[in-house]
């Protein structure tokens, strides 16, 4: 969405006034922050009100802490299933294409958000949390703050870097304020939507962080329930066996990943129409909850550590397994939201599964099994998400434990380094990944697709016809005309390279024509090929300039590119973003 898009735009002096001063950034940081507190409170307040309406509840109930559902309200997931799906098509007709998550826009597009689209994806989480699909509030949560953030950014004409980490705040505060942690929520910012943690950053994220879990706790107070006054304290052998545990929720997380990809196959191969994915979705998850209506929602009441102790392991494995089978379900037929609820949920279930399997094999471990529960939560939310020192400080606040925390931390560092190597992707980058975009953070790779060869190539170029003869050459290009000319066909397309010097310090008499001197004969440079498949060709074909050509079909030469130009644009372009980043002018 372009700036002139806008519906309006601030003062010019007002801009300049913005763009000039660090504080004013802090400034619209608080404000994105209380934005972000409100859009939290109204979103859980809209899907709870749904969750009353639709599942008979009494007031401040939760949804996936029943104890059971009537069949016939197993069928709401179906119904609002079908609802999406008739949106979905709408949506397709209406405005094609996929919507841009923060992570995505600050990757990619500079910051830049559309304020509907998030809006849209927005109310497409509320309803499919509302009608009890297995997903999180989260992604709605982060993609509205972040763009009303985006929006905010752009009233102000703020720079690529200032706009990005506007964004960082939006979804920073979005996540203090939905779990109540503004630490974690801070963190989340910098190492999934900003992609690092810079100085410069620290005061608008930390702000925009603290704003938004005050007004969202002032609204609706929130708690994670894994606060457990029978948490024992954490022993040497527990920082050992946390390792453990990180590398069996990395393995559960790469797994419960990769099944949404399998299951959003499944459907498209079965050639299944979108609108009627979210219905088969939705009775999968409806039959789901009339065994464990822990499944149904986000999870959230489900997940209250004293609560889950008391329950048989029979009875904790059944929901483990059905909550992961309603996830994949879920997402993979097209309802909208997150796992990040849904991995502190199976996290919590299978660290305590884990405690138990560990003291029946070894009796005198004696592990804590509420231990394991927090330990299982954040290993495998860090696994899923990918935010290591986010899950560690949302266990902290939540728990005001520092030795537990410290265990955690163990835990997620295993979990996270485990599944980047095995893995590569957390579930958002994962997401992308299958789109066809190969970005895994938030870290600003878009101006590298920003750099073309098209803007950087030499449209004045020296060509020849290859069948022109060497005495032809050296007249047509003495030494010190130029240093290489471009060999073209009869046809005028690209055949090779020609070095001039080569062709007048030539003895053999033998070679009459330049053609039998032309190089990098099937090596040529696209307009649209960016700065960095560029530098790769020319690594490749060991050259030290190549031409630039139309099209790979109709190969029409339209340019030259050298390899030292190409290295020193990606050097200066580096060098400025780091800049931005550090803050430097």
């Amino acid at each position: 969405m372009a700036v002139s898009d806008l519906p309006f735009e601030a003062p010019r002096r007002l801009r300049a006034l913005v763009r000039t001063r660090e504080i004013s950034i802090v400034l619209i940081a608080g404000v994105v922050g209380v934005l972000a507190g409100l859009v939290v409170a109204a979103m859980g307040a809209a899907v709870n009100f749904l969750h009353v309406t639709f599942f008979d509840l009494s007031a401040g109930e939760r949804l996936s802490a029943v104890g059971s559902i009537e069949p016939v309200r197993a069928l709401i997931p179906a119904a609002g299933g079908l609802v999406l799906g008739l949106g979905l098509y709408l949506l397709a007709r209406w405005r094609p294409g996929s919507q841009i998550d923060p992570i995505e826009a600050n990757a990619l597009h500079g910051g830049r958000m559309s304020l509907r689209d998030s809006v849209v994806v927005a109310a497409q989480t509320i309803w499919s949390s509302g009608v009890g699909a297995s997903v999180g509030l989260e992604a709605g949560y982060t993609q509205l703050a972040s763009g009303l953030a985006s929006w905010i950014g752009r009233i102000f004409h703020l720079r690529r870097n200032d706009l990005r980490l506007l964004v960082g705040c939006g979804a920073a505060a979005a996540i203090a304020g939905a779990f109540g942690a503004p630490l974690a929520g801070t963190f989340y910012g910098f190492e999934l939507i900003i992609g690092s943690y810079t100085p410069v950053g620290l005061a608008p994220v930390g702000i925009a962080a603290l704003n938004g879990y005050l007004v969202a706790h002032a609204f609706a107070p929130t708690s994670l329930g894994i606060v457990s006054g029978s948490v024992n304290a954490v022993t040497g052998h527990d920082l050992a066996i946390a390792g453990v545990l990180g590398v069996a929720a990395a393995l559960f997380g790469i797994a419960l990943m990769r099944g949404v990809a399998l299951w959003e196959r499944l459907m498209i191969g079965l050639r299944i129409p979108v609108m009627v994915r979210p219905v088969i979705g939705g009775l999968i998850v409806g039959g789901l909850a009339l065994t464990a209506p822990q499944v149904l929602s986000s999870g959230h009441g489900a997940l209250h550590v004293t609560a889950m102790m008391q329950l048989p392991l029979a009875a904790i494995g059944t929901i483990l397994l059905f909550k992961a089978a309603a996830s994949i379900v879920s997402l993979g037929s097209g309802f909208r939201g997150g796992l990040f609820f849904a991995s502190l949920l199976l996290g919590a279930l299978g660290g305590r599964l884990f405690a138990d399997a560990v003291n029946t094999v070894l009796p005198g471990a004696a592990l804590d099994p509420d231990i394991y529960a927090i330990l299982g939560l954040g290993a495998l939310s860090a696994a899923v998400i990918g935010g290591p020192l986010t899950m560690t400080f949302i266990v902290l606040e939540n728990t005001s434990d520092f030795w537990l925390a410290s265990t955690v931390l163990i835990a997620v560092i295993v979990a996270n380094l485990l599944t980047r190597e095995l893995f590569g992707y957390s579930f958002a980058t994962w997401r992308f990944h299958l789109r066809g975009q190969a970005i895994r953070g938030g870290i600003d790779v878009g101006w590298i697709r920003d750099l073309t060869v098209g803007r950087m190539m030499r449209p004045d170029i020296s060509t020849v016809p290859k069948d022109a003869t060497v005495d032809a050459f050296r007249k047509l290009y003495p030494l010190g005309s130029t240093t290489r000319a471009v060999a073209v066909d009869g046809d005028g397309r690209y055949a090779g390279m020609v070095i001039v010097a080569e062709v007048h310090g030539l003895e053999d008499p033998e070679v009459r024509t330049i053609e039998q001197l032309l190089r990098h004969r099937d090596v040529a440079l696209t307009p649209s090929m960016n700065i960095r498949e560029a530098a790769t060709t020319f690594d490749r074909a060991e050259a030290e300039a190549l031409a630039v050509v139309d099209t790979l079909a109709e190969r029409r030469v339209i340019g030259l590119l050298t390899e030292a130009y190409v290295l020193r644009r990606y050097a200066e372009e580096s060098e400025r973003r780091r800049r931005e980043v550090s803050g430097e002018t």
